[in-house]
């Protein structure tokens, strides 16, 4: 099996340094940029509160808002013909399936790297993709 280049490479963004870091090096390893497929994955509204409570917002707004986000963070990084994707629900089983689902040869994502009480109250997204994926992932280290 080959390394270079990939015929598709998943690479799920939250929008932070370390997922933009996880998208360039993704760029790199593919051979045109409609076969890098960027996800975001939107986290359900039960799991989002706000200051009056559960999150009331309709799900139709929150994917347009989502939609747009993931433009801004496209054209941040002047990666216009890439394959973006949305879906709404946990992350690390929604990332796994999406890489299922696309016959992806690659995942490509970085560890926030959380311990002790943080990685238990926020759980680790990176954790639930290596378990469940059925193809490889290279994960990044992070920076600092």
């Amino acid at each position: 099996m080959s390394w270079l280049p990939k015929k598709t490479v998943v690479v799920p963004v939250d929008f932070s340094s370390a997922s933009a870091d996880a998208f360039q090096t993704a760029m790199q390893l593919v051979a045109q940029p409609k076969d890098l497929h960027v996800l975001y994955v939107a986290l359900p509204p039960a799991t989002m509160m706000s200051p009056e409570g559960w999150a009331a917002e309709d799900a139709s707004s929150r994917m347009q808002a989502a939609a747009q986000q993931l433009s801004n963070f496209l054209a941040e990084h002047q990666a216009s013909e890439v394959s973006q994707f949305i879906r709404e629900g946990d992350p690390g089983l929604m990332i796994a399936g999406y890489a299922d689902e696309s016959r992806a040869d690659l995942i490509v994502m970085p560890s926030h790297g959380y311990h002790g009480v943080a990685r238990v109250l926020l759980g680790s997204v990176t954790e639930r993709v290596l378990r469940h994926a059925k193809c490889p992932i290279l994960v990044l280290r992070r920076r600092d």
